[in-house]
């Protein structure tokens, strides 16, 4: 399959390294990242540990069959606009928040299909990405049912040995990522402390507390989502990732944009 990715930051490139292995895969993002994958391809480090080949520009190809977008997601139309030019057959976002999809829907002329992934990625060098902890990855038509779009994503992602599930309930995984990003994101982000700090009091009744408003909201927005299900995800996912610092952490240490309007206040806003 012919596949352009589009972010090609920490998960953008572990994702895409792992696709190069069996497809044609093209890494869009930025310098110095994108000339040291030109040169001497992609080093994957960590929990896998691979040098793959894909493509690398900072613009997006003239095709593809299937465009991945793992931006931040308040660059989701900067991406869109784009991959206009690229005219993919399919759009997959694996992006935070919610509405990526439908403002994804709006410019570009595709089958805009959605995404969860569970895998941990840090961008440690230009060329170099580490897996900090292998997961799963769910596609799925964004409305829910099934998708012939996604049933071929899914088979792609399993032909290089990315654990994936060609989900009917899309609209619910999304929610319930949703409450787990609220959980973790900006506690620690704020309280400068890796996941598993918040395992423990008085971080883990915030997590918590962020979490259950997050499903609250999701049921009055007609998703059945139980707060004891969302309860055990997320402190599954506290215990799993432990050592990891949250995106949102990374980004405030580095001095960039943060996704908070994306992860925190999704809920705040559909719930008024």
């Amino acid at each position: 399959m012919q596949i352009v990715v589009f972010g090609a930051g920490s998960l953008g490139s572990l994702i895409g390294g792992l696709l190069a292995d069996a497809h044609d895969v093209t890494l869009v993002g930025r310098e110095p990242h994108v000339s040291a994958v030109q040169e001497q391809g992609l080093e994957i480090t960590g929990e896998i540990e691979a040098t793959t080949w894909p493509v690398a520009d900072t613009i997006a190809p003239d095709s593809a069959e299937l465009a991945i977008v793992t931006v931040k997601s308040y660059d989701t139309g900067e991406a869109a606009r784009a991959l206009r030019a690229t005219a993919p057959d399919a759009v997959l976002s694996l992006q935070n928040g919610l509405g990526n999809e439908e403002r994804l829907s709006k410019t570009l002329d595709a089958t805009v299909i959605a995404g969860t992934c569970t895998y941990g990625a840090r961008l440690v060098e230009a060329g170099v990405v580490e897996c900090t902890g292998v997961g799963t990855v769910a596609v799925g038509s964004k409305a829910g049912g099934r998708s012939a779009a996604a049933d071929r994503i899914g088979t792609a992602f399993r032909e290089v040995g990315i654990e994936t599930t060609v989900a009917t309930d899309m609209p619910r995984r999304l929610w319930e990522k949703l409450a787990v990003n609220a959980g973790i994101n900006a506690i620690t982000a704020l309280a400068r402390v890796e996941n598993g700090a918040l395992a423990e009091e008085p971080a883990s009744n915030s997590a918590t507390r962020a979490a259950v408003e997050t499903a609250r909201v999701a049921r009055e927005n007609g998703i059945g989502l139980a707060d004891s299900h969302v309860t055990d995800t997320l402190n599954a996912v506290i215990e799993s990732t432990a050592p990891n610092r949250s995106s949102m952490y990374q980004d405030l240490e580095a001095g960039r944009q943060t996704e908070i309007d994306a992860v925190n206040y999704p809920a705040l806003l559909r719930s008024v």
